[in-house]
């Protein structure tokens, strides 16, 4: 018999050998885990929630814990009922309040112009995007109004479209007659939103700015190559490419236009002609400031964030459907 023995038990005899090994240093064996690496693992799997924390803590303290307040003060009265619980009392008050369905009608019409307020920052971005002589000139101009303040914006235009103001002068001397921009209950709100989608347009071209610099060039190279026109690269190439992109600044805007026009609507009408400028957030102010109703206020504000978070939910689902069918 050989001294070295058969391979099968030197193999073993060295296996013996090295849990023995780790037995004397301490461990349970070779596939021992010193406490140091456990305690990095634990550590590596809670970084992320310690990481995550501050800012979940600061959503639910500043955020979700307001919220829950005001719903719960939003089912209480006000006056002398205050702080008695009223259940949907302030609801009811709310729908057959005229002021408030004419907010939730001007509501509707947002959501009909939101197209118009997304199409118009995405084509400045494309012809941006596409070297136009002077795009650089024109970023600039672009993004201008957006660091104005709401305020500057409708004083601005209150002067530019006052009935005897510039505007209405030269469509007078073009034979076409003067128009009461603010002061038509037809034509108001169609200005203000006007206004609006001038002032911020800037913010969303630059979201799809940064849009564009995912985007393949490659495929825009192919597009020209083949001789498709302007309308077509648009169509079949740009918006399947920033569907994404474009989901954001729809939802972002529609936020917009719902919590951001009350600088605009209390410089240019202050609600009016015949309260036909009215928005929920405006709505609220008055109620809050001025009638000193600030539970009907919450229950005001309880329905803006319902109708916001319906909006959203809806527009992100149309938006993902057809971009599978794309």
């Amino acid at each position: 018999m050989s001294p070295m023995g058969s391979p099968a038990r030197t193999a073993q005899a060295g296996r013996t050998d090295g849990v023995r090994a780790g037995e004397a240093l301490g461990g349970r064996g070779p596939a021992s885990k010193s406490p140091r690496v456990r305690g990095g693992r634990r550590a590596e799997r809670l970084a992320p929630y310690v990481l995550v924390a501050p800012a979940v803590l600061i959503i639910v303290l500043l955020r979700l814990w307001p919220l829950g307040l005001g719903v719960n003060f939003s089912f209480t009265g006000d006056g002398e009922d205050n702080g008695t619980t009223v259940g949907l009392g302030n609801y009811a008050e709310l729908i057959d309040d005229p002021l408030f369905r004419t907010a939730l009608r001007n509501v509707g019409l947002l959501v009909l112009l939101l197209p118009v307020a997304v199409a118009i920052p995405g084509l400045l971005a494309t012809f941006i995007y596409l070297r136009v002589p002077g795009h650089r000139f024109f970023r600039s101009v672009y993004f201008f109004p957006a660091v104005l303040s709401p305020v500057i914006v409708g004083a601005i235009f209150n002067l530019l479209l006052a009935y005897d103001g510039p505007l209405n002068a030269v469509l007078g001397g073009a034979g076409l007659g003067r128009v009461d921009w603010l002061g038509d209950p037809d034509v108001a709100m169609f200005t203000v939103v006007g206004v609006h989608i001038w002032a911020t347009a800037g913010m969303a071209l630059v979201v799809f700015l940064a849009g564009f610099a995912t985007l393949d060039s490659a495929l825009l190279d192919a597009a020209r190559v083949d001789g498709a026109s302007l309308a077509r690269m648009i169509w079949h190439v740009i918006i399947p490419g920033l569907s994404r992109t474009i989901q954001f600044v729809v939802v972002t805007t529609m936020i917009g236009m719902l919590t951001s026009m009350f600088g605009l609507l209390y410089v240019m009408t202050s609600g009016g002609p015949e309260g036909s400028t009215y928005l929920p957030e405006y709505y609220i102010w008055v109620q809050q400031g001025q009638m000193s109703r600030p539970a009907l206020a919450s229950a005001a504000s309880t329905l803006l964030f319902l109708i916001m978070l319906v909006v959203g939910l809806l527009q992100v689902g149309l938006l993902r459907r057809a971009g599978r069918e794309d």
